[in-house]
């Protein structure tokens, strides 16, 4: 679990780094339409949105709150995975080494039931 921290605190450093250079250097308009004007800078927001929504489900699967998932999923949309760092953090420092309540949190116990029952 430590390799997973680091590796989701140095995602989170970089997107950090990544965002604040491109708010400070860049010009959202006028790089945005480059991006869009170019075929493979629509595949790569295609792809960069597919897998936000793909984390997203996860998200909106782990937490029991309807409310709480919506915040973290449109935090995701907007702020990219600079939130799925912060997310994977936080769920990794709750989990406290368990990785059973890292991918499922409050649904662990009903998901390791049913699978005890399929199972005799």
């Amino acid at each position: 679990m430590k390799i997973s921290k680091l590796i989701a605190w140095i995602g989170l450093i970089a997107m950090t780094l990544a965002i604040a250079n491109g708010f400070i250097v860049g010009d959202f308009a006028s790089d945005g339409a480059e991006l869009m004007a170019n075929p493979w800078g629509i595949v790569s927001l295609v792809d960069l949105y597919v897998g936000f929504t793909l984390f997203s489900l996860w998200i909106a699967f782990r937490e029991g709150s309807r409310l709480v998932a919506g915040v973290w999923i449109v935090l995701m949309m907007t702020l990219g995975f600079f939130t799925g760092a912060l997310y994977v953090l936080i769920a990794l420092h709750q989990s406290k080494g368990d990785w059973a309540t890292f991918f499922l949190k409050d649904r662990k116990n009903k998901v390791l039931k049913n699978l005890q029952q399929r199972n005799g």
